[in-house]
């Protein structure tokens, strides 16, 4: 949900809440339950899918985000992380803004503290104290959508850190402080 849909939600149910106060019990207004919020993620490291709600009916779903935990484990060590539901909400903004359909291309999900460490010597594109070991960030592209576009949408939305990398294709998002790279 973008901000602009957000307020507009919050006010319509203010400005409703209001006018059943007005009105007798029998003419209550009642809006409808809000959207479930579905990602599509593929893991291309392991090739598996997962199609899932996280949110339903105003609360994040236990069974959805297991499955999406699941998918975004450390693939080199199999450990799964609770991976932050900031994130997953920050994915489907980022497909909102975008006015696309939330399915990602998963390069990189949580990371174990010794696969980063690892991963840092031999890089120093990697930080020694990424998100990615907190299950805050995630590395992604979409099909269909440019990496350029891609990073705008992120980072118009100002939520945490946004990373470019177009030589191995695809962009970093994190919702820790914001920033670029």
């Amino acid at each position: 949900m973008n901000r602009r849909h957000f307020c507009k939600t919050a006010n319509l149910a203010i400005c409703g809440g209001l006018m059943a106060l007005a009105k007798p019990a029998s003419a209550l207004v009642v809006f409808p339950p809000t959207p479930s919020r579905i990602l599509s993620l593929y893991n291309v490291r392991t090739g598996e899918h997962v199609r899932q709600a996280f949110w339903s009916d105003g609360q994040y779903l236990p069974d959805g985000l297991s499955r999406i935990n699941h998918l975004l484990r450390d693939v080199r060590t199999n450990e799964v992380k609770t991976i932050d539901p900031d994130l997953l909400n920050l994915l489907c903004e980022v497909a909102d803004h975008l006015g696309v359909a939330p399915e990602f291309q998963v390069i990189s999900g949580y990371r174990s503290p010794g696969t980063n460490a690892m991963l840092a010597k031999k890089s120093r594109a990697v930080a020694k104290k990424s998100f990615h070991m907190q299950g805050k960030a995630i590395d992604i592209r979409m099909q269909g959508i440019s990496l350029k576009d891609l990073r705008t949408a992120a980072l118009n939305l100002r939520q945490g850190g946004v990373g470019y990398y177009p030589g191995p294709g695809f962009i970093h998002v994190d919702v820790g402080p914001t920033r670029t790279w």
